[in-house]
């Protein structure tokens, strides 16, 4: 079976993305039919694994780039960076919809979760509730109640994303963009990784802050990072050469001597 099944509606009908894992064929297509009639785009996967390598492409940024960790097939490079909804069996083949739904929230991808059961008692709610999930939905249902709920944990999200979206940081020719994992200079689109970026966020919050190399490992590879403090400076090289006109003589990360590094 393919890794990917996909059909989009007209660009004018597109209400979001949603990921449905589902390994019964019926049950996944009568599903992916009646999300796509309301306007939604629809990406199936009939097992765990399959939905483990999909939803890579929305949280490698927060994974850190940790595809090995993940076991994740480079297709996923390739696919749609982000889901709006995720619609999850729990008794799929290959790993669990439980065990998924940690990963998911394990990697730090908060896209809402709702899951489908054929257990419907108190306890398999609650640990299906504990482990992650936005709702629960016992099999079977009737379809109407299904895009129901789905539309509204949509817009439940959509409202609490556009309540907490972080401000968009800027700083003379430089633009960083929070939600989109985006930074502009001077007009143009740079490329930065996970640790690049992190690294000019705080930067760029905190702009003609000095920080000292262990406060930076500690804010952006976490306080257990067992590695050498000379790691900030390769990473800081690297930003210098992504955002200053001139890297050896730089107008953005100043070296403060004896001290750290300041932004600005």
């Amino acid at each position: 079976m393919p890794l990917l099944e996909a059909t989009k509606p007209e660009p004018s009908l597109n209400f979001g993305r949603i990921l449905l894992v589902e390994d019964e064929e019926l049950i996944r297509d009568a599903i992916a039919l009646a999300l796509r009639e309301e306007g939604y785009e629809v990406v199936v996967a009939s097992d765990g694994r399959q939905a483990l390598t999909l939803t890579q492409g929305s949280y490698a940024a927060l994974a850190g780039g940790n595809r090995d960790l993940l076991g994740v097939a480079p297709e996923a490079a390739s696919l749609p960076p982000h889901f709006d909804l995720m619609i999850l069996d729990l008794m799929l083949p290959g790993i669990n919809g439980l065990d998924l739904c940690r990963l998911v929230r394990r990697e730090g991808n908060n896209v809402p979760i709702l899951i489908l059961s054929a257990r419907g008692s108190e306890t398999d709610r609650v640990v299906g509730l504990e482990v992650g999930a936005d709702d629960y939905l016992t099999k079977p249902f009737g379809m109407r109640e299904l895009v129901a709920r789905c539309r509204a944990l949509l817009r439940r999200h959509r409202l609490t994303q556009t309540e907490n979206q972080p401000p968009i940081l800027r700083f003379q020719e430089i633009a960083l963009y929070p939600q989109e994992c985006r930074v502009v200079v001077r007009e143009s689109e740079v490329n930065l990784s996970p640790k690049e970026f992190r690294l000019l966020e705080l930067f760029m919050s905190y702009p003609r802050r000095v920080w000292s190399r262990e406060q930076l490992l500690e804010r952006v590879w976490g306080p257990d990072f067992m590695g050498d403090s000379k790691t900030v400076d390769v990473h800081i090289r690297w930003l210098r050469e992504k955002l200053e006109v001139d890297p050896s003589n730089p107008d953005y990360l100043i070296t403060v001597r004896g001290f750290g590094y300041r932004f600005g």
